[in-house]
């Protein structure tokens, strides 16, 4: 299952989805179609539990919360993402393995060890080859999603969540430097997506 697999992850507002459209338009523009997709979701059975984890319901505890996330990863990589790279696709997803460790490990406080087993089980082992974490503020992350509409459930929640959160990724991306490159996300969108697409094409360069 050789393929390309990156993965684009972040808080919230931290513009990770807005990067992923552009770096996606870049590749179709160098002649190459990238699977996109998003957790949870990408499947009728995902979107349904992305439904409800965002806006279905006021409270989970925190082992449903991440057993619905799993379900919906495991149901993803099975039609979608492990296809498309055993085709040697280019697969671009919002949102991995690497936000449940985040969100649910370092911000709900449920054992990493368990999440990374429950991780490896959905994804049969196989982890991204790159992953680019847009890093920005949570409260300027949290101002830019209320700006933007509606908040969620996950926007919802306090802010010492959220800085939680950030702190799970950058300690994340530190014990993994090889795969995971931090970007400031609080710069312009112009200048993240240069920087984004420059790390993809050098690190497609060398495969």
């Amino acid at each position: 299952m050789p393929g390309r697999f990156v993965t684009f992850e972040g808080g919230e507002g931290s513009g990770k989805s807005t990067q992923l459209a552009r770096v996606a338009a870049r590749l179709r523009a160098a002649g190459i179609e990238p699977v996109l997709t998003r957790e949870p979701g990408g499947t009728p059975l995902a979107e349904g539990v992305r439904a409800l984890l965002l806006d279905g319901v006021d409270a989970l505890e925190p082992v449903v919360e991440a057993g619905l996330i799993e379900a919906a990863r495991a149901d993803l990589f099975a039609r979608v993402i492990g296809p498309a790279l055993a085709e040697d696709r280019f697969v671009l997803c919002d949102r991995h393995v690497d936000s449940t460790l985040a969100y649910q490990g370092y911000g709900r406080g449920l054992d990493l060890e368990l999440l990374r087993g429950w991780n490896a089980a959905a994804t049969h082992g196989r982890v991204p080859d790159l992953t680019l974490l847009y890093d920005v503020d949570p409260e300027q992350g949290i101002a830019r999603r209320a700006a933007a509409g509606k908040p969620n459930r996950i926007d919802r929640e306090a802010i010492a969540f959220h800085r939680r959160v950030r702190e799970g990724f950058l300690t994340i991306a530190r014990a993994e430097p090889n795969r995971i490159v931090v970007l400031d996300a609080s710069t312009s969108l112009e200048a993240i997506e240069a920087r984004s697409w420059e790390l993809v094409q050098d690190w497609s360069g060398k495969r």
